[in-house]
């Protein structure tokens, strides 16, 4: 492979808003410069690698992450804190605790059916798995072979984006996970989120509680106003 298509790579990633699969990179390189052009997805990796390497000597502040089965740029694991500092009060894009349940279970279950995730939850789960096929965080990807067929439900592509996996394999496996709930840095994101979401609800609340004093404010107006009407008669 030619040299010069480092750059391009780059720049195909670089525009890319979603991780951009090795043959869509080749797709685009040889749609322009030919099909006889010599380029391999082993090409595209080792380019990824080779600029990960620069960024590394020079410093960078970001990197090229393998994930969804494509690459995307984003910043380096070490400022991640910093970063989520700004954004932690979109905690996770608003994903409630049952929510992220579900998606814990379908995750490392799939595929799965219905009956089977409530057996597990203890409860009805329609309303969350509808606000996850919303968000295209899971898929339905057949019928089991059971009674009844039921739907089996799958994590997506947009999952392994949201959580930063190139593949469903890299999901930290049971004995991973009881070290990660240990590490400073998981526990202290944790109280953050956690404080959001006590504030969120705060205001939520509050924001109810001021709606019903205005609706019974204008309740109270309107019967005045009858009763002044009525005095007038």
């Amino acid at each position: 492979m030619d040299s010069i298509y480092n750059s391009v790579i780059e720049a195909l990633i670089f525009a890319s808003d979603d991780p951009i699969p090795p043959s869509d990179i080749i797709t685009a390189i040889k749609a322009l410069d030919g099909p006889d052009t010599e380029i391999t997805e082993e090409d595209v990796e080792n380019s990824v690698d080779e600029l990960n390497r620069k960024y590394e000597q020079n410093g960078n502040a970001f990197t090229i992450l393998k994930i969804a089965h494509g690459f995307i740029h984003a910043t380096k694991p070490d400022h991640s804190k910093y970063v989520g500092y700004l954004s932690t009060e979109k905690t996770k894009r608003k994903l409630s605790q049952a929510a992220l349940e579900t998606l814990a279970i379908i995750a490392y279950k799939q595929p799965l059916t219905k009956p089977e995730l409530e057996s597990i939850r203890g409860v009805n789960s329609d309303y969350t798995l509808n606000t996850l096929l919303e968000k295209n965080l899971v898929t339905i990807s057949g019928r089991a072979e059971t009674v009844g067929r039921p739907l089996l439900y799958v994590t997506t592509d947009e999952f392994l984006k949201y959580f930063g996996l190139r593949t469903i394999n890299d999901l930290p496996k049971p004995r991973e996970i009881e070290e990660i709930m240990k590490d400073e840095d998981f526990l202290e994101q944790k109280r953050r989120i956690m404080m959001s979401g006590m504030e969120e609800k705060a205001e939520a609340e509050l924001e109810e509680e001021t709606q019903n004093e205005l609706e019974m404010d204008s309740e109270l107006q309107s019967e005045s106003e009858m009763n002044d009407e009525d005095q007038i008669e």
